[in-house]
């Protein structure tokens, strides 16, 4: 595992990650991509509240500044 942030990005690539957003909102999807302003693509995405899914979205790009963080 790296030390950088992008590093740990990098070595979650193709695995499922937890992604908490401002307004309290997470995700959970299979991490397959992302850029330098931590733009996040996850496929195979859900919406949680509480630990339970709300909806499931299929494919999403979720905007860096909107990323509080990301649980490998």
């Amino acid at each position: 595992m790296g030390n950088r942030p992008l590093d740990i990005l990098n070595d979650a690539l193709n695995t499922s990650v937890i992604v908490r957003l401002k307004g309290a909102r997470e995700f959970r999807g299979v991490l397959q991509g992302y850029d330098v302003h931590m733009n996040l693509v996850l496929d195979e995405a859900e919406e949680l509240k509480d630990g339970e899914i709300v909806r499931k979205i299929g494919g999403v790009v979720i905007r860096g500044d909107n990323v509080v963080y990301v649980s490998p």
